[in-house]
């Protein structure tokens, strides 16, 4: 409730255009109609959705009733918290009305963002700290030797890593040799260089071809052949999948901008409806 001040020297009464109690009282009223409001929406809208799939609510048609249902619901609390608030602050100016209702957008609008960006940095914080521990976890054992070892020595983990694995194979250097799965893991071993191209790329490709001819008992010719074949479908591959991701961020920044549009209509229309509600209260009031 508004005090009134006396000024000594004129001897007049002196109303505060704002009154600070009057706009907790506001935001309090109009986060719980929010909070009420926004679980009867959940509740509608989970009641649509049949689990067997057949004749529930689709996916597209429960977001915009989401979009609906929460800009109803914002303006009804808003203009509710401002009323309340105006009413409380005893003002009978429409001005200080409007005053009133924008002061109870701007704090239920950043009290609202403050909670939901926490629970939602708490859950996603929650989710990568557990799985940096279970991943620490893990590989702390794996790597604890060989880093200890290269260390000491003054060589690379990766030089002792490519000594061990050189002194274990036992794949012999001509194809002809090779059992299929030496070939196939030879095949592996030279698609980095491969991939890299040049002179070491174009010398890994005769060696594909060669082991391809060996396992499958066919041509250099032929060899080639395929091996450019699956080359040309994996450069395909790659590019098509480069155009996918390309269409699905282009969608997603679509998504965000229509995301952004909306959020902000809405916060437009609730700044109206609660400067409305408090234009309507400084006018009932007494």
């Amino acid at each position: 409730m508004a005090t009134t001040m006396t000024d000594p020297h004129f001897d007049v009464r002196v109303t505060p255009r704002m009154s600070w109690s009057a706009l907790v009282v506001g935001t309090v009223t109009a986060l719980a109609i929010e909070l009420m409001l926004g679980l009867l929406g959940a509740g509608i809208g989970l009641s649509a959705i049949d689990p067997n799939g057949k004749g529930g609510a689709s996916a597209g048609g429960l977001g915009i009733g989401a979009i609906i249902w929460w800009t109803i619901s914002t303006i009804l609390a808003l203009a509710t918290g401002a009323y309340a608030a105006t009413t409380i602050a005893h003002t009978r100016r429409p001005v200080d009305g409007v005053l009133h209702g924008v002061a109870i957008w701007g704090l239920t609008l950043l009290i609202t963002f403050y909670l939901l960006s926490s629970a939602i940095g708490g859950l996603v914080g929650g989710a990568f700290r557990t799985v940096g521990g279970i991943a620490g976890a893990t590989t702390a054992s794996a790597s604890a030797i060989t880093p200890a070892v290269a260390k000491a020595a003054g060589i690379d983990k990766t030089d002792v890593e490519a000594q061990v694995s050189a002194l274990l194979d036992d794949t012999p250097s001509h194809p002809a040799a090779m059992t299929p799965e030496q070939g196939r893991k030879a095949l592996i071993a030279e698609q980095p260089a491969v991939a890299r191209g040049g002179a070491e790329g174009q010398e890994a490709e005769n060696r594909v071809a060669m082991i391809v001819a060996a396992q499958r008992k066919i041509s250099q010719s032929d060899a080639r052949a395929k091996v450019e074949k699956a080359r040309q479908d994996f450069v395909a591959a790659k590019r098509n999948a480069v155009e996918i991701a390309i269409d699905a961020g282009s969608k997603g920044a679509d998504y965000a901008a229509g995301t952004a549009f909306t959020l902000f209509i809405v916060m437009l229309l609730g700044a109206a409806a609660a400067s409305a509600g408090g234009v309507v209260a400084a006018r009932r009031n007494p």
